[in-house]
């Protein structure tokens, strides 16, 4: 195996800060630099100046083109490959200058515009992100950009989640000055991104039109052994996959992607990588890569990634974790509580900030996750509910409750654990628990949303966050400032204390999986949007369209224009769904079930014939259950044509909504007759690989 040493290795394929040094004039990168710290645009001579370091450094690594790699609406990433070479007298040259880094045009009429674009509207620019590295991967010099139509909407998921940084960290900034620091010029929102995904052979990927087309199984019986036993979890990770997992660090590794946690999680097959923190524009953009990555890799393996959120039904799905934190350029976290948590100003105040945000803004929160893979993974095996709520664990709890009426009913017991033998070392307790019911976690020094879909793409997540907090921290400076100084600590403290009483609701440690919960919750006032289509039209309620603007992340027609997007993609998504539910249905599983019925009818003639009363009881009782069961399939199809033509004679939120309440159960009792069948039919007559051969199978 080839000998890897990280630290010599890492980022070996990026465009750093190093590269950059190395390559420009000192006046160059001390301008570059500038340009970041002070949010300001590079200049047309330092364009070109690092748009010819690029290109040679990118040569020197077997480039011969450039892309500008941005995230449209599609959720995914988009490119469009440019040689370096221009024609010469002499044949070509190779060529990069500053306004090719700067400025891109891709046709912005062929991707998700949710209106803001028309057929005939064509031209979009990209444009550079300097806050993000280069990097080459294959040929290509990759170049993170933003996306906007030729009236400068954003059309892509980067550009708003940048103006969401910017402006939490303005609110931020803000509110130190108040509490007295006076030495931190910027604030940073850090994510650490935990991928979950699952690993099958490609052969047997190959044999099932759902996984295909729908990237997840539409049909399927329950295994007899699924993850009943937990021994997968965390178990010794079989040879091939350590081999993928192997290969996967180093191509990460080389791209700069900080790679560092992995392990098997709970399902058989499915398996998660964790990276270190970074800045959350760098992480989304190192998200993205890991998940490309993560798929090539698999099929040089023979294997397939699904990254759907439910692939395999009565299993764990996959989630994306966003632990999300924010911290000073000196390197102090917000979010760490200290010793004395109610002496510690700055995390109180961010604290009560976040609380009261996600209180807020629960609704665009849900929003924000909001898939149909989601919605099926939502609510069960070890996914949170739809239903936002934080977990507090028992230290802060008890924070809270002596802030909101000077008493504490719950006491939190951090302290040391003594194992019970003598060779095995004393552990210090964390200050909070771990509580996989709930959306949004608070785990000793940073946020975990939990609620995040393995497939999404989280910075809308992240801008939704940034802004509601941003707003939050705004309000306590309006409320506060002019504030005299002798009074100003007492009036934070009280501030703090009106905000964690007024949003109390919130605040929820118990188990999100109970029959009381949603109960309890409704009567709290909390949102409980269980499907996508419940949950959109908060995206562009009054309220929301008020954060948008006030915060300066989206305009109001670019709000529009994600939920429009986001709705068409939903009904499209249903759309292939229920088609290829019925398509197969009728083409693959019944034929074959009503040929095995056939086998069991002349069967049931021979013992017949032969005087086997016994036998010819058993074999009779199968060809009822096999005669039912087609009947139930074909009532089922019947049912489910019906309400899905019902779903394609409307648009927009109508269909949604006849789609989440319609069409998905009829989709159920579809694929529970269809999997009925599958306990019967003889293995060597089942079309399709089962769940057995599937998970089992790498």
């Amino acid at each position: 195996m080839e000998n890897f040493k990280v630290s010599e290795r890492f980022a070996e394929n990026v465009f750093t800060d190093e590269e950059m040094k190395k390559r420009l004039t000192e006046e160059a990168y001390a301008e570059f630099r500038r340009s970041i710290d002070e949010n300001v645009p590079l200049s047309r001579p330092l364009a070109d100046e690092l748009a010819s370091a690029m290109k040679e450094w990118a040569i020197e690594k077997g480039a011969t083109h450039y892309t500008h790699w941005f995230q449209p609406m599609t959720g995914v990433t988009a490119e469009k490959h440019e040689a370096f070479i221009e024609p010469s007298k002499n044949g070509v040259i190779e060529r990069f200058s500053g306004k090719n880094l700067i400025k891109g045009e891709p046709d912005a009429s062929s991707f998700p515009s949710g209106g803001l674009r028309a057929t005939f509207e064509a031209r979009g620019y990209t444009s550079f992100d300097p806050n993000s590295y280069a990097f080459v991967m294959g040929t290509s010099l990759y170049i993170p950009t933003v996306f906007c139509s030729y009236g400068g909407e954003s059309l892509d998921k980067k550009a708003p989640l940048l103006r969401s940084i910017d402006t939490l960290n303005k609110s931020a900034i803000r509110i130190l000055r108040l509490l007295g620091d006076n030495e931190t010029q910027k604030v940073t929102a850090n994510a650490g991104i935990e991928q979950e995904y699952f690993l099958i052979d490609k052969s047997v990927y190959e044999k099932r039109v759902d996984l295909i087309d729908c990237g997840r199984t539409l049909f399927g019986a329950k295994p007899p052994k699924g993850q009943e036993l937990e021994d997968h979890y965390f178990g010794k990770i079989k040879a091939r996959v350590w081999d993928y997992m192997n290969d996967l660090d180093r191509e990460l590794w080389k791209l700069g992607v900080y790679a560092k946690t992995k392990h098997n999680e709970v399902a058989p097959a499915q398996h998660e990588l964790a990276n270190v923190y970074t800045t959350t524009n760098l992480a989304v953009d190192q998200n993205q890569i890991t998940m490309s990555v993560m798929k090539s890799v698999a099929n040089k393996h023979g294997m397939v990634c699904l990254l759907n959120e439910k692939p395999f039904a009565g299993i764990n799905g996959s989630g994306k974790h966003n632990n999300w934190s924010l911290s000073t350029d000196s390197g102090e976290n917000l979010f760490k509580p200290g010793k004395k948590p109610t002496e510690n100003k700055k995390f109180m105040t961010f604290f009560a900030a976040v609380v009261a945000a996600v209180d807020d803004y629960q609704d665009m929160l849900r929003v924000s996750v909001a898939s149909p893979s989601n919605d099926n993974r939502l609510g069960g095996n070890e996914a949170p509910p739809a239903i936002m709520s934080i977990f507090l664990g028992d230290q802060l709890t008890e924070v809270v409750e002596k802030i909101i009426d000077g008493k504490a009913s719950v006491h939190a017991t951090r302290g040391v654990l003594d194992l019970g033998a003598d060779t095995l070392p004393k552990l210090m307790q964390d200050n909070t628990d771990r509580n996989r019911t709930s959306p949004f976690a608070f785990t000793g020094n940073k946020f975990e949303f939990r609620a995040c879909g393995s497939e999404q793409n989280v910075s809308d997540s992240n801008l939704v966050l940034d802004a509601a907090v941003a707003k939050s921290l705004k309000s306590f400076a309006d409320a506060l400032e002019g504030t005299p100084e002798d009074e100003f600590q007492d009036a934070a403290l009280e501030y703090c204390k009106k905000v964690l009483t007024d949003h109390q609701r919130i605040l929820f440690s118990g188990d999100g999986y109970s029959d009381e919960w949603p109960v309890e919750a409704e009567k709290r006032g909390l949102a409980n949007n269980k499907t996508t289509a419940d949950a959109l039209p908060a995206f562009v309620s009054d309220k929301a369209i008020a954060l948008f603007e006030e915060t300066g992340v989206l305009t109001k027609a670019e709000a529009q224009c994600r939920y429009d997007c986001k709705l068409e993609k939903y009904n499209k998504l249903m759309n292939i769904e229920a088609t290829t539910m019925v398509r197969e249905a009728r083409r693959t599983y019944r034929p074959v079930i009503t040929a095995y019925a056939t086998k069991v009818a002349k069967g049931l003639e021979t013992i017949r014939a032969a005087g086997a009363e016994a036998a010819m009881q058993c074999e009779q009782n199968t060809l009822n259950k096999l005669c039912n069961g087609i009947t139930a399939i074909n009532d089922s199809i019947k049912a489910l044509d019906a309400v899905h033509q019902k779903a394609e004679a409307l648009d927009g939120q109508e269909q949604a909504n006849v789609y989440a309440h319609e069409v998905v159960p009829a989709m159920d009792t579809l694929r529970a007759a269809v999997d009925a069948m599958e306990e019967i039919v003889a293995a060597d007559y089942w079309p399709v690989p089962t769940y057995d051969d599937i998970l089992f199978y790498v």
